[in-house]
């Protein structure tokens, strides 16, 4: 049920209040798109997380242990530390602003052993992260040529110019945060031309996500409209109220943000192996060339367009269906309640500045991604429902071998 909603006030812990530093540093200041921005937050959780709990030692250590003793440290100012030391090492261009807000925020902590020795443990643990991630293939230079033919990715109507378009061809090959391989959790492949499926697909997307479409209700158009918004930012927002809405624990929701985190952006990583691999076409693409498919049951409309801009990278499998089924799992497993309600915002939607969306339990999350996609005119079906599958498995993944309690 979506409503509007109005911002409020609530007080956040120091988890949340440095994912909210993150966000202002690598969306609002930097401007990294979306999915690059939201692996930068799995960087800059994990160091967060292995900082704060080095102190709490309730859980596993997800990537290193600091060598500086612990006992009596802050965790408030583990988590500044560790958070400002990652995000420097990857947004140096941000200095002056982060060294500002960092000043402010430890200057506001008590003074004394506790605050200098949770500044030591969390400085120390995320240049350890640095070190450990070295050469991990983020920001590489990985070079894309676009192909031709039925089927294939082309650059769609309103994408960024080459080489911003297609995006990241680079995630598909960095290494992972937890995953054996990117290729560990790869989707089986679009649908073949000659199916019944496949023009099922077609012609759904063709009615229901066209922009002037007449098929498509005003609530359907209102899904389509809600996950529009830059995921990175929407994502950042409904996961900082989510453990608000739980008053967690610093610890708490350091492995909240964490584990949440290191899935969508392992999600993302699985994801964009499987776009890169099978490099399929986008709706509009395909629409306006459906006399090239060899399927009788499509036919092309060749003024066809969606009722968004399509995202700048091949469609299969969809990575807004990875990253909520990722988010939805992570959810279930860190509560342990498949019967969760949740509440998911975005600013994106027409006539309403903050429109809510709340969900009985997190499956409806993934049911609504799916059609979502299809609405907007961004995706067929079954690339919705193979992109949720690979959200789900990673999430699990995650959740089965990472932030364990200690035994």
């Amino acid at each position: 049920m979506l409503a509007l909603l109005h911002p409020t006030c609530a007080k956040a812990d120091a988890v949340g209040d440095w994912s909210r530093i993150a966000n202002t540093v690598v969306i609002t200041k930097a401007g990294t798109l979306p999915p690059a921005s939201m692996i930068d937050f799995a960087y800059v959780h994990a160091a967060i997380y292995d900082a704060v709990n080095a102190i709490d030692g309730r859980y596993s250590v997800f990537s290193v242990a600091p060598s500086t003793p612990t006992a009596g440290a802050s965790p408030e100012a583990a988590t500044a530390a560790a958070a400002y030391t990652m995000l420097l090492a990857l947004y140096p261009a941000q200095q002056t602003y982060l060294d500002s807000v960092y000043d402010m925020y430890v200057g506001n902590l008590p003074a004394g052993f506790a605050r200098d020795r949770g500044v030591a443990v969390g400085t120390e643990v995320a240049g350890l992260f640095i070190d450990a991630r070295q050469g991990d293939g983020r920001n590489a230079d990985v070079p894309y040529v676009f192909g031709s033919g039925p089927g294939v990715y082309q650059a769609t109507p309103g994408a960024p110019p080459v080489p911003i378009t297609p995006l990241f061809p680079w995630i598909a090959q960095m290494k992972p945060f937890t995953l054996q391989s990117p290729s560990q959790f790869r989707a089986e492949g679009p649908l073949n031309f000659t199916s019944a499926q496949w023009a099922e697909d077609f012609n759904e997307v063709k009615a229901f996500g066209a922009a002037n479409s007449s098929v498509r209700t005003s609530d359907q158009t209102t899904i389509g409209w809600f996950y529009v918004e830059n995921p990175g930012a929407q994502v950042n927002r409904n996961i900082h109220d989510i453990a608000a809405a739980h008053g967690l624990s610093i610890a708490d929701s350091a492995r909240f943000f964490a584990q949440t985190y290191v899935s969508i952006a392992d999600s993302l990583i699985a994801c964009w192996d499987s776009k890169y691999c099978y490099n399929f076409w986008r709706p509009v693409t395909a629409i306006r060339n459906a006399d090239s498919d060899g399927n009788p049951v499509t036919e092309a409309d060749f003024s066809w367009s969606p009722l968004a801009p399509t995202p700048p990278h091949p469609e299969y499998p969809a990575a807004h269906g990875c990253v909520t089924a990722a988010l939805a799992r992570s959810l279930e497993d860190f509560f342990g309640d498949p019967q969760l309600n949740v509440t998911l915002t975005s600013t994106s939607v027409p006539g309403m500045s903050l429109a809510a969306s709340t969900f009985a339990r997190p499956q409806d999350m993934i049911s609504e991604i799916i059609d979502a996609r299809v609405y907007a005119g961004f995706h067929y079906r079954t690339s919705g429902v193979h992109g949720t599958v690979i959200g789900k498995k990673v999430a699990h993944w995650v959740a089965q071998n990472y932030f364990l309690p200690v035994k």
